[in-house]
C-alpha cells in the first residue's frame, strides 16, 4: 500500500495475538506519529527598514490584489495553504460527528467557523498570492482529512479547496475570493466567497462567510489586528443557525476579539447563547444567564465611563484612537454555568521569530523526499520564490517572485492571441448545492496521482 503523501510516519510493532476492538484499542497508544518540524530554516527578516508608504501613498480606497508589494512583507507560505489553516482544529468536526442531538452539533460548527480564524492573529504577513493552477494538498492522518486546493482565477483572485475525512464521515469545501483595500493606515481584507461543511452521517450542510479581517497601523506604529461582522452559520437540514458578531475594537479597545451570538432554531427562538474571543476560546451559556450577564457588564461599565470622562475630554483634538493600539485585552470572562466547546491550541515558543506561526503552520510548506514525484509540479511546496524565503534568500525570493509573475503575464497575454481556454483542473464553477450560490465545486480526479496533463507555472 502506497505511503500517503504528508502523513505521519509511524513506529511498528508487533502484532500482539487477533486483531479485534480491545486489541485495537490496547494498540493505539503505540502508534505514535514522529513529529512535523516545529521551526522553519530561517527566522523571518526585520521589516523596520523598508517603507511601505512609498508603495502604498498612492493606492488609497483601491484593490490591493493588483499591486505589487516587496517580498519583504509577505511570510513564506501561498494563500492556498493559509487556507489550509481552516483544518487545525478539525477535531471539532469529529466531535460535531459524534453526538446525536443536532444544538450540540452546531455548537461543534460554529467553533470550527471561528477556530478557522484564530490563525489570523498576530499573522501580520501577507501570504503568497497564488499563480493560475496553482495546487496544494495536505494529508493527516493523524487529524484524519486529506485537502486539495487550487488557484481557479487570478482576477478576480479566487482560491478553491475541497477537504474530506479519511473516514468519509464528512465534507468540508468553498471558494475565496479575498478583497484587499487600503485605507491610509490600516488593511482590510474581505473574505467573500462561501464555506460549506457535510456531514453525511446526518445528512447535513452548514454554510457560512468569514469576518472581515483588518491590520492597523500599516504606515507606523504596532501592527495589530481585529476580525469584525457578522457570521451566520446555517444548518439547511433542520433550519437552526449560529449567529454570531465578531465585534470591532471600540474607542477603549474593550470589545477587541470578542465574538457573541446566539443558536436559534428554525422559528428564531433562542436555544442557547456563544461568547468567546476569536483569538483564544469559546462557550455557551444559557440565553437568560447571557443576558442578565450583559446587563450588569454594560452598567458597570457605564460607571466606569463616567469615571474617565473627565479625563477623556482633556485628551487632544489629534489622537486618533480608533487606529491606536489597545491595551492587551484581558482574557475571556467566563459567566457561572457556562460549557468550554473550543480552546486555541497554543503557539510555540519561537513563533514570534516565525511570522508569528502555529505549531500547525510551520509544517505546512515542509516538503519531505517521499513527496518527489508524487505531488504534482503546481504543488505550492515547489514555488522557488516562497523555498528562497522560507531558506532565509531574501534576495533570491524578491528575484523569483518578480519572473514567476512575469511568466503568469506572458501566459495570459499569449492565450489572448489563441483559441485555448484556460481550464481549471480540479474544480467547476457552479452553484452551490445547498443555497444556489456562485460557488466552485471539486469535480474529482486529483487523488488519481495522473498529472501529465498539468500546466508548466514554475
Amino acid at each position: 500500500m502506497a505511503e500517503q503523501i504528508g502523513a505521519p510516519k509511524l513506529k511498528k510493532v508487533k502484532p500482539i495475538g487477533p486483531v479485534n476492538l480491545q486489541t485495537c484499542k490496547m494498540l493505539l497508544p503505540l502508534f505514535i506519529p514522529l513529529s512535523y518540524r516545529t521551526s522553519l530554516p530561517a527566522p523571518m527578516f526585520s521589516r523596520n527598514d523598508v517603507s511601505i508608504w512609498s508603495i502604498l501613498k498612492k493606492c488609497i480606497g483601491m484593490e490591493l490584489s493588483k499591486i505589487a508589494m516587496p517580498v519583504i512583507f509577505n511570510e513564506p507560505l501561498s494563500f492556498l495553504q493559509r487556507l489550509t489553516e481552516y483544518m487545525e482544529h478539525t477535531y471539532l468536526i469529529h466531535q460535531a460527528n459524534a453526538t446525536t442531538d443536532s444544538v450540540e452539533r452546531m455548537k461543534c460548527v460554529a467553533a470550527f467557523a471561528v477556530s478557522a480564524v484564530a490563525s489570523q492573529w498576530e499573522r501580520t504577513g501577507k501570504p503568497f498570492n497564488p499563480l493560475l493552477g496553482e495546487t496544494y494538498e495536505l494529508i493527516r492522518d493523524d487529524l484524519g482529512f486529506r485537502w486539495v486546493s487550487e488557484q481557479v482565477s487570478h482576477h478576480p483572485p479566487v482560491s478553491a479547496f475541497h477537504a474530506e475525512g479519511l473516514n468519509e464521515d464528512f465534507v468540508f469545501h468553498g471558494s475565496i475570493y479575498p478583497k484587499l483595500k487600503f485605507w491610509g493606515k490600516s488593511i482590510e481584507a474581505e473574505p467573500k466567497g462561501l464555506i460549506t461543511l457535510e456531514l453525511p452521517k446526518y445528512n447535513e450542510a452548514y454554510t457560512w462567510t468569514n469576518p472581515t479581517c483588518c491590520v492597523h497601523n500599516i504606515i507606523v506604529g504596532q501592527l495589530w489586528i481585529e476580525q469584525y461582522g457578522s457570521v451566520e452559520v446555517i444548518n439547511h437540514k433542520t433550519g437552526e443557525r449560529c449567529s454570531m458578531m465578531f465585534k470591532p475594537c471600540g474607542l477603549f479597545g474593550k470589545e477587541l476579539h470578542i465574538v457573541e451570538g446566539y443558536i436559534l432554531d428554525k422559528s428564531k427562538k433562542k436555544l442557547c447563547a456563544i461568547y468567546g474571543k476569536w483569538t483564544e476560546c469559546l462557550y455557551t451559556v444559557d440565553p437568560a444567564t447571557f443576558e442578565a450577564h450583559k446587563k450588569t457588564d454594560k452598567k458597570n461599565l457605564d460607571e466606569k465611563k463616567g469615571n474617565k470622562q473627565v479625563l477623556h475630554f482633556t485628551s487632544s483634538v489629534d489622537e486618533e484612537p480608533e487606529e491606536m493600539p489597545p491595551p492587551d485585552a484581558e482574557t475571556a470572562q467566563v459567566i457561572p454555568g457556562s460549557e468550554l466547546i473550543w480552546k486555541i491550541t497554543p503557539r510555540p515558543d519561537n513563533s514570534a521569530k516565525f511570522y508569528a506561526f502555529s505549531t500547525f503552520a510551520m509544517h505546512l510548506n515542509e516538503q519531505e523526499k517521499s513527496m518527489e514525484g508524487v505531488i504534482p509540479p503546481t504543488d505550492s511546496r515547489l514555488r522557488p520564490d516562497i523555498r528562497a524565503m522560507e531558506n532565509g534568500d531574501i534576495d533570491l525570493a524578491s528575484a523569483e517572485k518578480k519572473r514567476l509573475e512575469e511568466k503568469q503575464r506572458m501566459a495570459r497575454k499569449n492565450r489572448t492571441k489563441s483559441t485555448d481556454e484556460w481550464k481549471t483542473r480540479w474544480f467547476q464553477q457552479g452553484p452551490n448545492p445547498h443555497n444556489k450560490a456562485q460557488d466552485w465545486l471539486y469535480s474529482k480526479g486529483y487523488w488519481d496521482r495522473n498529472y501529465t496533463h498539468l500546466p508548466e507555472i514554475y
